[in-house]
């Protein structure tokens, strides 16, 4: 064509192009020559978002607790049954069902009386009061003794000898459970001996062994006797028949005249020169006679008690003694 020029490429490089080409496409269809060839680059993962804050994240569940074993069948309580309906009583509902819709003839008047409270049954009166007793029924009277046996085991344990006698009955003068007493611990005798209650024989027994200690501690010489003037004597006080009864009217009181001991001469019962051993002890178990009985009275006391002392029992009000 006119104007255009026409390239004619020369035969070698025209056969080494064909040679490219088909070696390019042994290399495509060769597996081997595939698996040499560089792989593709992997894609580089994205950056991971930044931790949650602390205040923001959910709380944390805590574990339930375990659930307790199931209690045996023996330990478990009693289930109480459902309680039993009353049973009706068809009598009762047709009276509450008639109080209910009143009288029939609709007067007022019982209407009234029906509204009325029941008056309460007043209580049965108290049996008449026996008549009071006097004259020949009050001297008829009696009056159990009280029982000692407790005070007697006492004594026996206080080692005092004794022996119970016949009750005492002389009018006025009474002694229901009397006491032969002969002698005391340690041998301590009472020569004339002495009938008394067993409460006053052992106010004495436990007397004589303050006056056993005070014997050794004094005079230095042991007691063997005391020297009864008299226990039991139905007679007033000081001798007086006109006066109220003694105590010895009651065998619950003694007259003690004088101590005896070993190895030395007896001491009798009344006044003594001040200083003296004598005195000394006459005082000491004087004073120690006031803790065990209700009355004492001696040399000082009056005229009466001049030469001996006097010990009783005698019952006062709110337990007052007299100790002169």
């Amino acid at each position: 064509m006119p104007g255009r020029t026409l390239s004619i490429r020369p035969p070698s490089v025209m056969r080494a192009g064909v040679a490219l080409a088909l070696a390019l496409g042994l290399l495509a269809a060769d597996p081997v020559g595939a698996a040499e060839t560089p792989a593709a680059s992997v894609p580089t993962p994205p950056p991971l978002p930044p931790e949650r804050p602390e205040t923001l994240k959910p709380p944390v569940a805590e574990p339930a607790p375990p659930t307790p074993p199931a209690r045996p069948p023996e330990l478990k309580p009693a289930v109480a049954e459902p309680a039993k309906e009353p049973v009706k009583d068809p009598g009762r509902e047709k009276a509450s069902e008639s109080a209910k819709e009143g009288p029939k003839d609709g007067s007022k008047e019982s209407a009234k009386e029906a509204s009325k409270p029941e008056i309460p049954t007043p209580p049965p009166a108290p049996p008449e009061r026996p008549p009071e007793l006097s004259g020949g029924a009050a001297l008829a009277l009696k009056v159990s003794p009280p029982d000692d046996t407790a005070c007697r085991t006492r004594l026996k344990r206080l080692g005092v000898d004794f022996e119970p006698l016949s009750p005492i009955a002389e009018g006025q003068c009474t002694a229901p459970l009397p006491l032969k007493v002969t002698k005391f611990a340690d041998g301590v005798a009472l020569p004339q001996g002495a009938t008394l209650t067993c409460r006053a024989a052992e106010a004495l027994a436990r007397w004589v062994t303050e006056v056993q200690v005070e014997a050794e501690r004094t005079l230095k010489h042991p007691l063997t006797a005391l020297e009864l003037g008299g226990s039991y004597v139905c007679r007033g006080q000081n001798h007086d028949i006109d006066a109220k009864l003694s105590e010895h009217a009651f065998a619950n009181a003694a007259d003690i005249m004088g101590f005896a001991f070993a190895g030395r001469a007896s001491i009798p019962v009344k006044a003594m020169p001040d200083g003296s051993e004598e005195a000394q002890f006459l005082g000491a178990v004087r004073t120690k006679a006031c803790g065990f009985f209700r009355t004492v009275l001696g040399p000082g006391s009056n005229a009466a008690h001049a030469n001996h002392l006097h010990v009783d029992q005698r019952e006062r009000n709110a337990g007052h003694r007299l100790c002169e």
